[in-house]
């Protein structure tokens, strides 16, 4: 999966130790997305002249939350130079529960203000109305001045064999989507381009969440590009990766990521085969810093940006693998809208 459940917690029906970080789904980020209008299909259907930036959080929506934590602070990263340190943070903060419903308000901070942990910057989205579990996208858009904000259910638009992915031979994919039925709260954000700074080419995105703990804000999770927490770390490590910051990726976790990367294997579906393949030294630097590269003057998806129908999991299977494993056969959900905010009806 992407980064859905991404650290050592409950037995899964599969014998996998997975939970949501600091033990709570409602900042589980599950993946990030960075696009143009309308967020998928031909280059030709965009629209160049604005950057969308989605937050997923809370896997299997609702079973396990029915509200945004309002006491966390949900982010989305910019770097502007290059250096995976943010130039800009959106900051998105929810009221407690009243009647059913929560309003968020979202700040815009810059410079030096975008790197602390304190919710500071321009308000920008002031008590936009969020109602978690109403399936009908209008009634919870917000626009404010250049921006247009949502918060609420909406189908997770992932789509992965993760069964396949577990299974024994492990990547041993039927093309069953575990994910078509599944739900999320998404965090959508749509702006001009330039409000992600001047200098397209050297910007980087990534999401993170914070909870309060013994007077500061702790960071529990974070997630740039889709499945790397998931992939490359085990056991604690995931929870250590979750808590650093993106400029201390390359000396901290480049030796645990060359271990994976050399050693990747996979059997076929009938386990008679098994094939190993050794990346080449200094792949990580590819992988790491974790943000998502970001040039809003391309109108190409990932690995620049994200765009919620890219196949992400065949591109990475293909690059890990070094060609050995190129897809699950698994294709993009059918339910995307074509206006804001583009993930499917729940």
């Amino acid at each position: 999966m992407a980064d859905h459940l991404d650290v050592p917690g409950l037995v899964d029906v599969e014998g996998h130790l997975i939970g949501p970080p600091a033990g709570d789904v409602r900042i589980d980020i599950t993946d990030v997305y960075a696009f143009h209008p309308p967020g998928f299909g031909l280059a030709s259907t965009l629209d160049g002249t604005k950057t969308v930036l989605v937050m997923n959080v809370n896997p299997l929506a609702p079973a396990f939350a029915s509200s945004f934590r309002d006491d966390a602070l949900y982010e989305l990263k910019v770097d502007t130079d290059g250096d995976a340190i943010a130039n800009i943070a959106f900051r998105i903060k929810f009221s407690p529960v009243s009647g059913g419903s929560q309003t968020a308000t979202v700040r815009r901070a810059v410079g030096s203000a975008a790197i602390g942990r304190d919710n500071i910057g321009e308000v920008i989205i002031s008590d936009a109305p969020v109602t978690p579990l109403d399936p009908v996208a209008a009634d919870n858009v917000t626009t404010s001045g250049d921006f247009m904000f949502f918060a609420g259910i909406r189908s997770d638009p992932f789509f992965f064999d993760l069964l396949g992915f577990f299974a024994t031979p492990p990547f041993s994919f039927t093309g069953s989507d575990f994910f078509a039925d599944k739900k999320v709260f998404g965090i959508v954000l749509e702006m001009p381009n330039i409000k992600l700074g001047t200098t397209p080419t050297t910007t980087g995105v990534w999401a993170r969440c914070l909870i309060p703990e013994n007077g500061d804000m702790l960071q529990v999770d974070r997630m740039g590009r889709p499945a790397i927490n998931t992939v490359f770390n085990k056991g604690q490590n995931k929870v250590k990766f979750n808590r650093a910051e993106p400029r201390t990726d390359l000396s901290r976790f480049t030796d645990d990521f060359v271990k994976v990367l050399t050693s990747f294997s996979y059997s076929t579906a009938a386990a008679t085969t098994i094939v190993t393949t050794s990346i080449v030294p200094g792949f990580p630097v590819g992988l790491l810093p974790d943000t998502l590269k970001y040039d809003y003057m391309s109108l190409d998806g990932f690995l620049n940006g994200r765009k919620l129908d890219d196949d992400v999991i065949d591109i990475e299977l293909g690059l890990v693998s070094k060609g050995l494993v190129t897809t699950d056969m698994v294709g993009t959900h059918t339910n995307l809208l074509s206006s804001f905010p583009y993930l499917g009806n729940p």
